[in-house]
């Protein structure tokens, strides 16, 4: 087992599995898993304490096969215990680093689905529940419980990474789904985001979102996005930001450097070609912003894998 990386308070959805102290027996590439990140983990039979970051993306563990007495804790709080069985879930985003140790009961293999939502999927979903309180929705940290619901839909992602050629509508709309429950089911509103009375209607966020994705290299331009609304600049862009939680140019920049990584890991594509891909004609502008969201230059990324 190659040697773990020093572990920091965040990381990527393409990175998480490297902090991951299991081995790696699929993972979800290509075309279709753009929105849905989906691996599978043999676990060892005992694990020792170790770290793993946090992402800010919704997090989904399943534990597809095994028995085990699980134990969790975030900086230095009281260990948390659970008895992990064939069908134990947990749910988390945009936590903060948190420990980790188990021992396996029995001799069945420890086998764990780990899924992680994108944002621009999980902020649609979040604004066809909630509307005008989307941006206050957060998601429960819910640990040891079980969803037959929910694992269903894992369990038809689980599948499909089987397949050579994955269906990248089928990965969405699964994807779409496992949204929508975790928003119905396991998120939040803030109390001040209860009093809010407008918002983007889903519809049109929907479209909008899905347009910014398709058209990465297109120059941010606030006033076509309004147009497409229908919306004054000034009230596009305060919905947006109320239904999103950040504003249009951020989104688009979140987008391009979810493209960003993406292709860095899964081709060999050059940075600079990357970097015109997603719309940075300037390679050095592309380096800095890369660096600013994600800590580290293109190459260093690259190098991770």
């Amino acid at each position: 087992m190659k040697p773990r990386p020093p572990v920091p308070d965040t990381t990527s959805a393409e990175a998480w599995d490297d902090y991951n102290i299991g081995k790696r027996i699929a993972v979800g590439s290509g075309p279709a898993w753009r929105e849905v990140r989906l691996s599978v983990f043999e676990l060892p039979q005992v694990a020792e304490t170790f770290t793993m970051p946090a992402v800010t993306e919704p997090f989904i563990a399943w534990a597809a096969s095994g028995n085990a007495e699980f134990q969790e804790r975030e900086g230095n709080g009281p260990w948390k215990t659970t008895r992990v069985r064939k069908g134990t879930l947990f749910v988390t985003a945009a936590g903060a680093p948190y420990d980790m140790r188990w021992r396996s009961l029995g001799s069945e293999p420890f086998e764990a689905v780990l899924v992680i939502l994108s944002m621009p999927l999980f902020n649609a979903a979040l604004a066809e529940v909630f509307g005008a309180q989307a941006a206050g929705a957060r998601v429960r940290d819910v640990s040891g419980f079980e969803d037959p619901r929910l694992t269903a839909l894992l369990q038809q992602l689980r599948d499909e990474v089987g397949h050579r050629d994955a269906s990248p509508l089928f990965v969405r709309g699964l994807g779409q789904a496992v949204g929508v429950h975790l928003a119905r089911h396991y998120t939040e509103v803030s109390e001040d985001a209860k009093h809010a009375v407008a918002a983007l209607p889903a519809f049109k966020l929907r479209r909008i979102t899905d347009w910014m994705a398709e058209n990465l290299a297109e120059e941010f331009s606030l006033a076509r996005l309004a147009g497409q609304a229908g919306m004054s600049e000034f009230h596009f862009n305060r919905l947006f930001k109320r239904a999103t939680g950040v504003p249009p140019s951020q989104y688009q920049i979140r987008l391009r450097m979810d493209a960003a990584r993406r292709l860095l890991r899964e081709t060999d594509l050059s940075v600079i070609r990357i970097g015109n891909d997603v719309g940075y004609s300037n390679p050095s502008h592309f380096a800095r912003i890369f660096r600013k969201e994600t800590g580290l230059t293109p190459s260093d990324y690259r190098r991770q894998k």
